[in-house]
């Protein structure tokens, strides 16, 4: 690639969306939500392996140089000296894979108490009443218990994440992380700015968090979720109580492992 590679991942409403529409306005950089990238990763890593009988053809080589092509492909049209940071959940997954191809590439991981990402999902189900979420395969039953119990299972939204995230921070790869939470994010944009500069090897750049603009309003109207990725034109922490029943709260309140250094065993940075 002629651009800088780096990578934006995490949980699900922890800000990933946030961060992308503030680096952004640094002209150099290039970020956004959640792209195809990851997807088209995994579909060919799948192609490539011995479910597809003709895959004995194929050497590891030519495997690696495929998966480069991919990322390359993509952005082809970035200039040289260009930063680009694409942003998929699935790369807390990845990272012996993403290490391997791109050694110098950092991986920034939004993070937000688990229950508060729970919430902040619940309240957009809440909001957009006459549109069923594509979160939930647009399934007009459920309470607010079986949708949690969804998103926090394996293979849901958030479990998914939430675990790939536990992964990455018990792996071998770790020098390669920075965690970013929400609540710094959203009350101290600066600090939070400044740390992944930092990390990244990048010269600072003054950003204005009163001038944001980030909507992606055909995207989430496809998906039944509106307002999913819109991005509200300044910074503001939202002060407000949970629509969780408490013992959902509880249930999943310590799951915020981040915040516990015993939990943290190769001191991952957390911002």
């Amino acid at each position: 690639m002629k651009a800088d590679l780096h990578f934006i991942s995490g949980l699900p409403r922890a800000g990933s969306t946030l961060l992308s529409a503030i680096l952004k306005q640094n002209p150099r950089f290039h970020a956004s939500m959640t792209g195809p990238v990851g997807s088209l990763v995994d579909g060919m890593l799948r192609t490539m392996s011995m479910n597809n009988e003709t895959a004995i053809f194929i050497s590891d080589a030519q495997r690696r140089a495929i998966i480069e092509n991919i990322f390359t492909t993509f952005y082809l049209d970035m200039p040289k000296g260009d930063v680009v940071f694409d942003t998929n959940r699935v790369w807390c997954a990845k990272l012996p894979l993403l290490t391997e191809l791109f050694p110098k590439a950092k991986v920034i991981c939004c993070v937000r108490r688990v229950p508060w990402v729970l919430d902040s999902i619940e309240r957009l189900v809440r909001k957009n009443t006459l549109q069923p979420s594509g979160i939930f395969n647009f399934d007009t039953g459920g309470t607010v218990f079986s949708r949690v119990d969804g998103l926090a299972g394996p293979g849901g939204m958030v479990g998914f994440a939430w675990n790939a995230l536990r992964e990455a921070f018990c792996g071998e790869q770790t020098s390669c992380l920075l965690a970013v939470t929400y609540e710094t994010l959203t009350t101290k944009p600066a600090e939070a700015l400044a740390a992944v500069y930092d990390f990244i090897g990048e010269k600072p750049f003054k950003h204005d968090f009163n001038n944001i603009e980030f909507d992606a309003e055909e995207f989430d109207r496809r998906i039944g979720t509106p307002g999913l990725h819109r991005v509200g034109r300044s910074i503001h922490a939202n002060e407000r109580r949970s629509v969780l029943p408490m013992e959902l709260i509880r249930k999943y309140e310590n799951d915020s492992f981040w915040l516990d250094p015993a939990r943290n065993p190769y001191n991952v940075k957390v911002i």
